[in-house]
């Protein structure tokens, strides 16, 4: 357990939300930020100092709190130590009771996964497995718009795998769903956990082979092809689309091109 006089990172989170102090995650004993160790679980380190996950829920008073999404900036290693809080905090209240006995389920702390206090059975947290591509054809990209975004960001195509499909059989499939087009050359570029609530993007590259660009309407609300000097809003700086956008069409994009959640 967690002594109150050890110094931690704190990840306090709340949904897809985290406490920030400063700016940044709060840092300094349980006792110093008046916070409770019988429930803190220390869930990895960042730069030699170790990382301490807690619900906000387990506190007698509130908190601002920040989305995760504000913390895309932020240095790569303390984005991904606030997501592994945001999706343990996710596992927390989502598997609260066994799915093979119908037990009440507890945090086991060693394992990092819920009990059941049955049937004994381990659950890891689940991740959902996605894919996220960039299509390139001649000096162009492929970026779509979503039908169920509100806002005029546009980014890549991703979607869910499916049970019983590789990686690029799935990378293939949503394109041809969404868009109509055949793509050839299919390999991988990067991943990231994305904790929305808890997935994890596998990010690929591909090249155009044919067809005519057509949407289906319950996905997309449009999609075509875009050169570096005519972009539409784009996802922001330190998600994996906007990396394969920028790797894509071979430049850095200019921060005009970000989309803003406010405006």
């Amino acid at each position: 357990m967690l002594k109150k006089d050890q110094k931690v990172n704190w990840c306090i989170v709340d949904g897809s939300t985290l406490h920030l102090q400063d700016k940044t995650l709060p840092y300094g004993s349980a006792e110093e930020l008046n916070l409770p160790t019988e429930h803190a679980v220390i869930i990895g380190e960042l730069d030699g100092t170790p990382c301490a996950w807690l619900n906000v829920s387990e506190l007698d008073y509130e908190l601002k709190m920040t989305p995760l999404r504000d913390l895309l900036s932020f240095p790569e290693a303390t984005f991904l130590m606030a997501s592994r809080a945001v999706q343990y905090g996710y596992m927390s209240v989502s598997q609260r009771f066994c799915s093979h006995c119908g037990g009440r389920n507890r945090l086991n702390h060693n394992q990092l996964a819920m009990q059941c206090s049955d049937c004994r059975t381990l659950h890891y947290p689940r991740i959902f497995p996605c894919i996220i591509v960039a299509i390139r054809k001649d000096d162009k990209i492929l970026l779509a718009h979503h039908a169920r975004h509100q806002s005029g960001m546009h980014t890549v195509i991703a979607g869910f795998v499916e049970v019983g499909e590789t990686l690029e059989q799935c990378v293939a499939r949503e394109v041809k769903e969404e868009t109509g087009i055949n793509i050839t050359n299919i390999r991988y570029f990067g991943s990231q956990p994305w904790a929305f609530p808890s997935s994890m993007m596998m990010a690929f590259l591909a090249d155009y082979d044919s067809g005519e660009v057509r949407v289906d309407k319950f996905e997309l609300s449009s999609a075509g092809w875009f050169g570096a000097s005519e972009l539409p809003p784009i996802a922001p700086k330190g998600t994996i689309a906007r990396a394969l956008i920028e790797h894509t069409l071979g430049c850095e994009i200019e921060q005009h091109h970000d989309f803003i959640s406010n405006t």
